[in-house]
């Protein structure tokens, strides 16, 4: 089913669970805990959402993905509804998040770096026993 045959561009909770990759149960627990904005409803009460709706979800992903806390988010879903005069606040928790996202990116340069050094070890180590078995 595409959004056009659904009515007025919206998708239902099945179509938005696909796109998005979240579990219907997740998008109702977001629903409910504040980070997402009550989603619209047909007339059987049936969830539909908006294209604003799924692009926020995008964003929300990309946050959960970089290890923002379910808490941070709510904040600044909050501070999001509270629209422009909150500006200042959701830029400070970005810019704080990125710091966190820029040193746990840097930890896993180092931890992959020590990962290649064993793997070379150990290829360089097979390599030299396959070579003592062949002669």
């Amino acid at each position: 089913m595409t959004a056009s045959s659904t009515g007025r561009g919206t998708r239902t909770i099945a179509e938005t669970s696909d796109l998005t990759g979240m579990s219907a149960h997740t998008l109702r627990y977001y629903e409910r805990i504040g980070l997402l904005d009550r989603v619209d409803r047909d007339t059987g009460g049936r969830r539909r959402f908006r294209e604003e709706d799924l692009a926020w979800l995008a964003f929300l992903t990309r946050l959960r993905t970089t290890g923002m806390p379910i808490r941070t988010m709510q904040r600044f879903a909050e501070l999001r509804r509270q629209g422009d005069k909150s500006a200042a606040d959701r830029l400070d928790l970005l810019r704080r998040h990125r710091e966190t996202v820029r040193r746990q990116i840097a930890e896993l340069a180092d931890c992959l770096e020590a990962l290649d050094a064993k793997v070379e070890y150990y290829e360089e180590l097979s390599s030299r026993t396959a070579s003592g078995r062949a002669g």
